[in-house]
């Protein structure tokens, strides 16, 4: 048995905490080909994955049995499924996968041979800790071991390479050599809520550093509007915008220079954990958005979360206390 099918096929975030699933099995089983199930959309990022051997995209409008009838021919030995619908399940039922596991959750379960209870909408465990024991599950069933558990940064790019996209970023803006770059990421795709620009602003005007700070603001697809407005209020701080039209593969190796990474629970925040880069993240207080459910990949003394008091509504976004944050993520800075 070495083909595997591991199936992350929703959005950019959720499969960046896929990473460490696929990690575990890689580590602990080397034979494994494994062959990532993924939109489009998150593809190229999915090449970048060390632990990705191939990439299968998936078309979201392609019924049950065609999806079947393209991964019928595959041989896939184990379908990992850790985001199942019942589209995915049916597909790899009609391609006879032999091993395919999958949350014991919804109608779908039943079109796996194996199953896992996981009770994602209590919020008990990060996300990428659900995908993780999927993948130990997996390998326990096979006589194999999990442990140790691989560890950050996920995502590593050619430290020359870094060293000279930060560079130029410092000498293109004319901003001090020694500068602390810190990116932030004012949209959210519409994946979850974020601090109005206003907040974003004074966020940053509170920010101290034992360094020169300088600011990136990032707009992907549709985002520039606000990233604008957003460099427009920072006129007197050091700040430049960049603006996500060359992929995610570049978008990614901007993201490697940051000092530090500030954004509400987006896919991007979970590029910047992967890379270990340290982030500082705002999440609305809805029990299955959780700083907790959607943890960043990073190593814990690299990651803060911010989210309303329980006095304020689970989305009022305006009730987080921006002094408070700004003192916390400058000892960050001052470090």
């Amino acid at each position: 048995m070495k083909r595997v099918l591991v199936v992350r096929n929703d959005k950019l975030g959720d499969f960046m905490l896929a990473w460490p699933a696929m990690a575990l099995i890689k580590t602990h089983w080397s034979e494994a080909r494994i062959t990532a199930l993924v939109p489009a959309y998150t593809a190229p990022m999915a090449r970048l994955c060390p632990w990705i051997d191939e990439v299968l995209i998936d078309d979201k409008t392609e019924s049950a049995g065609a999806l079947a009838r393209r991964l019928r021919p595959e041989h896939f030995d184990v379908m990992l499924a850790l985001f199942s619908t019942s589209r995915v399940a049916l597909a790899g039922w009609l391609a006879r996968i032999p091993y395919r596991l999958a949350p014991a959750t919804k109608l779908a379960q039943f079109f796996y041979t194996h199953r896992e209870i996981q009770r994602r909408s209590r919020s008990e465990k990060p996300e990428y800790v659900y995908n993780r024991d999927l993948a130990a599950r997996f390998l326990r069933d096979h006589g194999i071991a999990s442990e140790p558990l691989p560890q950050p940064p996920y995502l590593t790019f050619a430290p020359d390479d870094i060293a000279a996209r930060r560079a130029l970023l410092v000498a293109e803006n004319g901003w001090a050599a020694d500068s602390r770059i810190v990116f932030v990421h004012p949209g959210s795709g519409g994946s979850a809520s974020n601090l109005s620009v206003a907040q974003y602003v004074r966020l940053a005007r509170g920010l101290r550093a034992s360094r020169p700070l300088a600011f990136v603001v990032t707009a992907g697809p549709g985002e520039e509007a606000m990233a604008r407005a957003l460099l427009e209020e920072l006129g007197g701080l050091p700040a430049a915008l960049y603006h996500s039209t060359a992929g995610l593969e570049e978008f990614a190796r901007q993201v490697a220079c940051a000092d530090l990474f500030v954004s509400g629970s987006t896919g991007t925040l979970h590029i910047a954990g992967a890379l270990d880069v340290p982030t500082a993240a705002f999440y609305p207080r809805r029990r299955s958005a959780t700083p907790l459910r959607w943890q960043t990949l990073n190593s814990p003394e690299r990651r803060l979360a911010f989210t309303p008091p329980d006095t304020a509504g689970e989305f009022e976004m305006s009730a987080i206390d921006l002094e408070q944050a700004a003192r916390q993520i400058s000892e960050v800075l001052l470090r």
